[in-house]
């Protein structure tokens, strides 16, 4: 599932290579992706152009013309690829969106992805996108607003998935993120001493950029259809239930964490 580092890399791409463009033909093969009817769909996004591409936590935003703004969510993951010209692109997918020049990408999700078209004065009520925080990559996001954020009793793992605290980290890199910072996932935040969250906003930064200069995890692809360089053997502990610690040489353990599981090694990241 594409989490910052791929989204950014994505939605990079996709401002570089698509500002400008005007929408043609939208072909819809799954329609209960969309949150309006097909026909509406495409007959409201026709001739609009793409003004810019960012991405706000697991959701790509295009800005469009007209005061519209186009709305992608991978869901559990999807290809979304670009192509050149009209007898290039890929053959399966649930929606293709095809510019008047040719050009266009095809999104194929793997599972529970989502397109929706929003006129811009709608955003502020978007009940899915409405609150999702600043992410680790936007300039605001600082120490000290880290520091803010990291109060009470939820379970430190807890709070750096919420989208409402942290915008687009997802259980992918949180594992090793924890693991460098020697924290157990369920760790209550109000817990920890103000190095460990010090600590641990140093390396969820270094994390994620890390990830991002590879442009993103080995199995996802980006917009050209390249796949990144984050592969299995650059993870710490993440995935590697029954191999050694890299510090203790301690055994990896998967453990159940609430509605999520969680790699740990049980000597270094003690609860």
């Amino acid at each position: 599932m594409a989490e910052l580092p791929e989204l950014m890399v994505l939605s990079k791409q996709m401002n570089d290579k698509l500002k400008s463009k005007e929408f043609g033909l939208v072909d819809v093969v799954q329609e209960k992706c969309l949150n309006i009817g097909a026909d509406d769909f495409q007959r409201q996004i026709r001739g609009k152009t793409v003004k810019k591409v960012y991405i706000k936590g697991k959701w790509i935003f295009f800005e469009l013309s007209d005061d519209y703004h186009l709305l992608l969510n991978l869901g559990m993951g999807a290809d979304v690829l670009y192509y050149e010209s009209s007898e290039d692109f890929m053959e399966e997918y649930q929606c293709r969106f095809h510019f008047t020049d040719d050009s266009g990408f095809t999104c194929k999700f793997w599972w529970f992805g989502h397109v929706e078209l929003i006129r811009d004065n709608e955003l502020g009520k978007h009940k899915p996108t409405k609150n999702i925080a600043i992410s680790p990559f936007d300039s605001d996001f600082t120490l000290d607003y880290f520091r803010k954020i990291c109060k009470g009793r939820s379970q430190i793992k807890n709070l750096m998935l919420n989208q409402k605290k942290i915008g687009g980290i997802g259980n992918v890199y949180i594992h090793d993120i924890l693991f460098k910072s020697k924290i157990h996932p369920q760790k209550p935040v109000d817990s920890l001493e103000p190095s460990q969250i010090d600590n641990l906003f140093e390396n969820m930064i270094e994390n994620l950029k890390f990830s991002l200069n590879k442009k993103g995890l080995a199995y996802e692809k980006d917009f050209y259809g390249e796949n990144g360089g984050f592969t299995k053997d650059l993870f710490l502990v993440a995935y590697k239930e029954g191999e050694k610690c890299p510090d203790c040489f301690k055994t990896i353990e998967k453990i159940k964490t609430g509605s999520t599981s969680s790699y740990i090694c049980p000597q270094c990241q003690k609860l």
